[in-house]
């Protein structure tokens, strides 16, 4: 077993990498507690100091959830992503976006460059689900201009919501990707906020 690891923290290691790798963030101590059926957060809490001590994870400062691994990672690619509250994945919304704190992500596992200028919302709605994207999921944008396809954050007309942009005859507007839900086309205005880069889903 590599490094001196018990079994109990291969395993644990081994979870933590696939979590990572798949959702690009790091699951909290609940959920670790949740998955291995620890007692109490504090054993699940243990662990991980187990492994930080034996040089297999480096727990980042400052960094909530953030865990990196030296074997592969460079402390570079662990970055702070600000979250601006939810988004409608539905109708328009007219809530501006209110700063809720910052969402610590792997951008290497999400294939974002670190010069991206990126932030993240919270998905409120189910009118994108053909894209698989669903209520609750954080979405992570890329503040650059949109090209026909993409999926947005966008102003139309004074409210906020998740579509996908789409140009047809010079004209662009903003298509749902659920049937139960029409196209949107701007009457005076269509900004776009925001194009989508990555998609995160909390594990059950």
């Amino acid at each position: 077993m590599a490094k001196g690891l018990t079994k109990r923290q291969v395993e644990i290691l081994e979870y933590l990498k696939n979590a990572q790798r798949k959702t690009g963030i790091t699951p909290s101590t609940r959920e670790l507690q949740h998955y291995f059926g620890f007692a109490s957060q504090t054993a699940a809490m243990s662990h991980l100091r187990a492994l930080e001590r034996k040089g297999v994870i480096q727990r980042l400062p400052g960094k909530a959830r953030a865990v990196a691994f030296p074997d592969e990672l460079d402390r570079e690619v662990i970055v702070d992503v600000p979250i601006y509250g939810r988004i409608a994945a539905g109708f328009g919304d007219d809530t501006p976006p209110e700063k809720e704190g910052c969402l610590t992500i792997d951008i290497r596992s999400l294939g974002i460059q670190r010069s991206t200028q990126t932030f993240a919302l919270k998905v409120r709605g189910e009118s994108m689900i053909e894209a698989h994207i669903c209520d609750g999921d954080m979405v992570v944008m890329e503040i650059r201009p949109a090209r026909h396809g993409d999926i947005v954050a966008a102003l139309i007309d004074g409210e906020t919501t998740l579509k996908r942009y789409m140009v047809a005859g010079g004209q662009p507007f903003l298509h749902a990707e659920n049937k139960n839900f029409p196209d949107l086309i701007p009457a005076q205005e269509l900004i776009i906020q925001g194009v989508m880069v990555a998609l995160l889903r909390k594990s059950a």
